[in-house]
């Protein structure tokens, strides 16, 4: 991992963007000039974290040409990808301001908004995370993405019992200290997003939902249906299981023994001598499932929840 720096280091800024790029040569110097006159024009300090994520084309070559023009871009190279996850996780744990922002190098982000997420926050101190709630989706598979995120939002909001208007933003502004703890939990794709506001929702974060316009992304897609689709439905249950398993494991569970106990009394009132096996297979099921959500739940409240 390579790091460009602007030179010597002044006191902490207020605010960390943090800019995963991955073969955007086409336009990564125009969303850096769009996020830099933006924090300028705010007033805000800021550092702005850019990090190309091994682009197989010249992204590097033009972030390091640029980067004599704007004195608060850091551009860093990782050796191999990473993933935006990686990319995140890293530029958060790195990031000198209190206020950490993440957004996408693509144009698809209005990112001349930046500065509106960080006063919501500055604002606020009750409000943890601000989310840009995006008003449409853009994306390619748009028949098959749109209603797919809305099934597995639901499942989100249904397990977190939350409205989420927007699960998968990749635009989003939080207070990096209270963030550090769930890096660790991050995922290398784009789940990361998922991730980090799961995380929130369920240790009780505030989490604020600012709409937004959202574009075409500039370039190629990075975005594979069926993978990232199933490893979006993982993660949630993933991270509901990690904060609250009870939500996952007790209603199969509890499902499984109500109709194992109306399965019993079919078969006494059937033949009062037998109960068939696949009665016996039912209790038996839920009860191992329920078992196992109690001690999941036992062991999530023995590390505080954290």
């Amino acid at each position: 991992m390579r790091e460009t720096s602007p030179g010597p280091q002044t006191a902490a800024p207020r605010v960390t963007i943090v800019l995963p790029c991955y073969n955007e040569q086409d336009h990564v110097v125009a969303e850096v000039e769009r996020i830099c006159a933006a924090m300028d024009a705010s007033g805000h300090s800021y550092e702005l974290l850019a990090f190309d994520d091994a682009s197989t084309d010249n992204t590097l070559v033009r972030l390091r040409a640029a980067a004599p023009r704007f004195p608060h871009l850091r551009v860093t190279a990782f050796a191999t990808n990473g993933g935006s996850g990686t990319v995140r996780r890293i530029g958060t744990q790195r990031a000198r301001g209190e206020i950490v922002v993440w957004t996408d190098a693509d144009m698809s982000y209005p990112n001349e908004r930046i500065p509106e997420l960080v006063a919501i926050l500055l604002k606020d101190d009750s409000i943890d995370q601000v989310v840009g709630a995006r008003d449409q989706e853009r994306g390619s598979h748009r028949f098959l993405r749109v209603p797919t995120k809305w099934l597995i939002r639901k499942l989100a909001e249904r397990l977190t019992n939350t409205r989420i208007p927007d699960l998968n933003s990749g635009m989003r502004a939080f207070r990096r200290e209270v963030a550090l703890p769930y890096l660790r939990l991050l995922p290398p794709g784009f789940s990361c997003v998922t991730t980090i506001t799961l995380a929130f929702l369920s240790n009780q974060h505030a989490v604020h939902y600012e709409p937004i316009s959202y574009a075409r992304r500039a370039g190629h897609s990075k975005f594979h249906l069926v993978r990232d689709v199933y490893r979006y439905i993982l993660q949630v249950l993933r991270m509901v299981m990690y904060f609250n398993p009870l939500k996952v494991l007790m209603p199969p569970a509890l499902w499984l023994l109500g109709i194992g106990v109306l399965k019993v009394v079919y078969d006494v009132v059937t033949d009062p001598v037998y109960i068939r096996n696949n009665t016996i297979m039912l209790l038996m099921t839920g009860l191992m499932i329920a078992s196992m959500a109690l001690l999941a739940d036992l062991i999530v409240r023995s590390r505080g929840g954290s």
